[in-house]
């Protein structure tokens, strides 16, 4: 079997390299002339495009952070579809849609560097867990709106997303919810941070 012609392998190099493209940092660099790589946060996510941006240009901060979450999104949702097209199997969609979080998450463009994921995870689990994610959706921005607090809305849609999902979708037609755990793992994990931010009460506010 030919590694570059098996076509699960090449969806996987795929879900990677495109998810590793850094939209936040792309679009702020191209349309605000700065780099979001070295400051506030340092994620290429679109909190902190809009954190760093608003300093200078509040109005273009807004429409860089909603352009930053759709194509963050699309980055994970657009490879499934395709890979869907061609009649892939639910465990290689799943596993597409996990190397998409990888790539948003550790970028191959920045030396493994990157976001958080949440995003990304967002547009993978709309296409495969459809209802759960916008009832984690709904949460996420309700939550934003009353709490300010990006990641803690954040991971409280994700954790509305696995609840859900776990009633509705016992085994996600690949026998094990393993797959959409490992995904919120990722997306936990590179929260860690703000949960011990948060814990300290360190953790600041989206205004």
């Amino acid at each position: 079997m030919d590694f570059f012609t098996n076509t699960n392998i090449l969806f996987f190099l795929a879900a990677y390299l495109i998810g590793s493209i850094p939209f936040g940092s792309i679009l702020a660099k191209t349309f605000a002339g700065v780099d979001i790589t070295a400051a506030g946060s340092k994620s290429i996510g679109a909190t902190n495009v809009l954190r760093v941006v608003k300093e200078t240009n509040p109005a273009l901060a807004k429409k860089l952070g909603l352009a930053t979450v759709i194509l963050d999104a699309l980055k994970g949702t657009l490879v499934l579809l395709v890979a869907m097209y061609f009649g892939v199997s639910e465990s290689t969609l799943w596993g597409v849609a996990i190397l998409a979080v990888l790539g948003h998450c550790y970028s191959i463009y920045l030396g493994l560097e990157g976001g958080k994921g949440v995003a990304t995870g967002l547009g993978v689990y709309l296409v495969l867990i459809p209802i759960p994610t916008i009832i984690g959706a709904v949460v996420w921005i309700v939550c934003a709106k009353v709490l300010k607090i990006s990641s803690l809305s954040s991971l409280l849609g994700l954790l509305a997303v696995v609840i859900s999902a776990s009633f509705l979708n016992n085994g996600l037609n690949v026998g094990s919810n393993m797959p959409m755990y490992i995904i919120a793992f990722i997306i936990i994990y590179k929260h860690i941070p703000n949960i011990i931010r948060m814990i300290k009460g360190e953790e600041k506010k989206v205004v």
